[in-house]
């Protein structure tokens, strides 16, 4: 059975600086796409000649953040770049904590994990990226949504794909089509809590990225490929796996992990 691939989305978060070459003279694990990040990149670099307000609309950040969004974004072509498992430093990330993975658990992460981008597509964590910001669902003039762009390029990328788990946000799974999985595994992560007497089962949002890192070092390290391995999952929160709200519908299959509270 071939390794479970994680499909990750980027954080907003980045780390900045880098001593690695510029990313278009770097080697990238999928170089047939440079062609169609040029694309994406050039578009960026257009979207940045146009006024503050428009930046900051299609960056999705205030006025006062603008300015260094859109020097990055317009240095993107020569700017130095760093492993994308060093660049990206939001929660999801912190969590993982890659850094601190036992050297053979940190080669699976390489092989197994997959970032979806806006900007790159799809890459993995030894990536060579520069810092930019753009999201996957921003509408770019005269190119429109990233997502909409990578769509089926990275759909024909994971055709025939044996076991994924999938625990990318909406925004991010609009870049690929999930039905040309062989299996496909969705997380929700729930709060048991009292609400007016009764128990009810709530969604987490807040701590969502922080649990998705810690669920991603459980699947490498057990090579997790089936809802029923997450019997061992144990988070420093509390949430567990419980099967009896495993629900599967063509190919995917959705897992909830509850904690009570």
């Amino acid at each position: 059975m071939p390794s479970p691939l994680i499909l990750l989305p980027p954080s907003e978060g980045k780390a900045t600086g880098g001593d690695g070459a510029p990313w278009n003279e770097a080697d990238q694990s999928f170089p047939e796409l440079a062609a169609q990040r040029e694309e994406v990149v050039a578009a960026l670099a257009r979207a940045m000649k146009g006024s503050v307000g428009a930046r900051s609309k299609i960056l999705g950040v205030g006025a006062a953040r603008t300015a260094e969004a859109t020097a990055a974004n317009l240095a993107v072509g020569s700017a130095p770049t760093l492993p994308a498992i060093g660049r990206y430093t939001g929660v999801l990330y912190d969590a993982l904590d890659y850094p601190s993975l036992p050297a053979p658990l940190r080669r699976r992460v390489d092989r197994q994990v997959l970032i979806f981008s806006g900007l790159w597509g799809v890459l993995r964590p030894t990536d060579p990226i520069p810092d930019y910001k753009l999201k996957m669902g921003a509408s770019l003039p005269g190119f429109g949504r990233p997502a909409h762009f990578w769509k089926p390029i990275l759909t024909d990328h994971l055709t025939d794909t044996e076991v994924v788990w999938d625990l990318l946000p909406n925004e991010h799974s609009a870049a690929w089509d999930p039905s040309v999985a062989r299996r496909r595994m969705r997380v929700r992560f729930l709060d048991d809590v009292e609400r007016d007497g009764e128990r009810r089962l709530v969604a987490v949002s807040h701590w969502n990225k922080l649990l998705k890192g810690s669920l991603v070092r459980f699947v490498v390290s057990e090579q997790a490929d089936d809802p029923g391995h997450l019997v061992g999952f144990e988070h420093p929160e509390g949430y567990v796996y419980d099967p009896s709200l495993t629900v599967t519908t063509g190919r995917t299959t959705e897992v909830s992990l509850i904690a009570r509270r």
